[in-house]
Parts: C-alpha cells; sequence; structure tokens
C-alpha cells in the first residue's frame, strides 16, 4: 500500500527539513553519510534515490555512487525520450561528480625502447579502481512511462498524507472518534531545555518565536549538552546532522512562563533525548488548520483577510 498507511519508526533519521536539496547540496551529502555510517552490513540495504537526475541531480547522483559503493544499480528508462546515458561502472568511473572527482583516462609515456616497457602510466595513476556493480538497465514498452509531468504535485499530496498518518498516532485506537489537534493536551518544554534553528533560511532571532509558533518541527538529539546563559530561547548559529527522533507541532508559544507547547506522538522515554527542535521547509497541512472542529469566529494562525501586495 502507499507508504502513509504503513508507518514505521526509521533505525536511523536526519531531518534534512526541505523536499529538495537544490539549495544545499553539501549538507545533503553530509546526511546521507552521516545515516549511511550506522549501516551494519547484516542485512541487504535498498537505496532508493531521487528522480533528481539532470544537471547538478546527475552529478551529485554519481557522488552519492561513489561515496555508498553499491553492488547493483537498476536504471530506468523513459519510453520515448533519451533521458539519460546508462550508468555503467566505466562511466560513474571517469565522470567528474559535483563534490568528487573523476577518472582522467591514463595519459601514458615513454619508458625506453624495449618493446615490453614501452608504454605505461604515468605516475599516480591507475591506483582508484573503476567501481563494480552490477547495472541493470530497465526499458519500459508502453508510453508516457516515467514522466514526471504530475510527479510534483503527487509528491506534495503524498508528503501531506504522510503528515496525516503520523499525526494520526495522537488519536485514540477507538475508530469514528478523531479528535482536533487544539483539544490533545500539548507537552510543556522550557526554552532553556532545547535549542532552535531554523533550517531552510535566515530568521532574525527576534522574529524566530513568530516563526516557531505553529510549526512542523524535526525533535533531534544534538551531541552538545545545553547551556543557556539568559532565560531566552537558544539559538543554534550552525544547523547540526544530528538524529532526528520523530516530529511534533509547536502550537503555542508562552513568553512570560518561556514554555514551548508540543503536541507530538513520540513516547516519553525519546523525548527525553530530545535537545533540539529544527524548523524546516515543511508545513503542517491546511485541512489540519483550516478543518479544526468546535472553532467559532476566526480560526487561530489562519488569516482570511490578507493583503497580497505586502
Amino acid at each position: 500500500g502507499p507508504p502513509f498507511t504503513h508507518q514505521q519508526t526509521p533505525h536511523k533519521m536526519v531531518y534534512y527539513g526541505q523536499t529538495s536539496c537544490e539549495q544545499d547540496t553539501e549538507r545533503y551529502l553530509d546526511v546521507v553519510k552521516y545515516v549511511f555510517s550506522s549501516y551494519k552490513k547484516e542485512v541487504p540495504l535498498v537505496i532508493n534515490t531521487m528522480g533528481w537526475v539532470k544537471g547538478e541531480g546527475l552529478l551529485l547522483l554519481i557522488d552519492i555512487i561513489r561515496l555508498l559503493s553499491p553492488s547493483h544499480i537498476v536504471q530506468m528508462d523513459v519510453y520515448d525520450w533519451k533521458a539519460m546515458a546508462p550508468l555503467t561502472p566505466e562511466c560513474v568511473h571517469l565522470t567528474p561528480g559535483l563534490y568528487t572527482k573523476g577518472k582522467p583516462p591514463a595519459k601514458c609515456k615513454q619508458m625506453g625502447t624495449s618493446g615490453a616497457e614501452n608504454w605505461k602510466p604515468s605516475e599516480g595513476e591507475g591506483d582508484a579502481a573503476a567501481p563494480e556493480y552490477k547495472l541493470l538497465y530497465v526499458h519500459p514498452e508502453f508510453p508516457r512511462a516515467g514522466v514526471a509531468g504530475e510527479a510534483r504535485v503527487h509528491s506534495g499530496i503524498l508528503r501531506d498524507m504522510s503528515i496525516l498518518g503520523y499525526l494520526g498516532q495522537l488519536q485514540s485506537p477507538d475508530i469514528g472518534a478523531v479528535l482536533p489537534l487544539h483539544s490533545l493536551v500539548p507537552y510543556q518544554v522550557p526554552f532553556s531545555a532545547v535549542a532552535l534553528k531554523v533550517i531552510h533560511t535566515d530568521v532574525a532571532p527576534t522574529n524566530i518565536m513568530y516563526a516557531v509558533n505553529a510549526s512542523w518541527v524535526g525533535l533531534c538529539r544534538i551531541p552538545d549538552e545545553i547551556r543557556c546563559q539568559t532565560d531566552g530561547p537558544v539559538l543554534l548559529t550552525q544547523t547540526p546532522v544530528c538524529d532526528c527522533l520523530g516530529f511534533g507541532i509547536v502550537r503555542g508559544v508562552e513568553m512570560e512562563k518561556k514554555l514551548y507547547h508540543v503536541l507530538t506522538p513520540v513516547p516519553p522515554e525519546n523525548l527525553r533525548l530530545v535537545n533540539c527542535l529544527l524548523l524546516g521547509n515543511i508545513a503542517i497541512p491546511n485541512c489540519v488548520l483550516v478543518g479544526q472542529q468546535g472553532v467559532e469566529g476566526e480560526i487561530p494562525y489562519v488569516t482570511s483577510d490578507y493583503n497580497y501586495s505586502i
């Protein structure tokens, strides 16, 4: 079935915070390395790469192949359009990636006149062996296979469904009684207990609470201890690559008592490990905010009267 119907807690997870890695390919590779480092090789590993295979996306894919050394690559072509050349081991060996160098064709130099020694590769070359993997090249036989037209719209809908499926864990197991999120009791988290970082853009410290309020956040664990000089929020300057233990919604910020109110299905024994909230460019699905039952008048966090000239 579709992924949102059978969600599982990952063995290792990092919150990247964006739906595309175009803006920060370097951090994307750091995240891939970090997650891959916990693979113990006792079981087969299937790596589902993303569908960005043009321009920098292809170069990034070559970096990932070099980094992860797969035993097999399955490449699916498009029926009526030559999308990309087959990713043979030779092709990956010679092509420079976005951050890794390719192997230039061997330059040869003459080594004297005796026949056997005539040509040898020059120093330092021939060290890097070509990657060894089996390429399984799939060519579909029906028109429009692999055409990416509606993929973006579909992925947005599936992402919303995944978020809703995840939030469904907050509901009681009784079928029929769906509680609106504003009727559930949130956790109270002191400002001093967790560090904050907005991943995808710079937010002035004076506006950080406006950004975090009513937002989807990754509940993360950074190795550093949280040291709080003031009683204000703890703000990180760099985006950490760290374990993410789950997700939540900051459903309110209480400035007087210096508390975040967080709704999350993550169990308390895991929440004890969380010391960092990462805010990315992932929005709470509209229906969660607009479809709240039992709200009279203005819906909290939803603006109906909006000035588009701003």
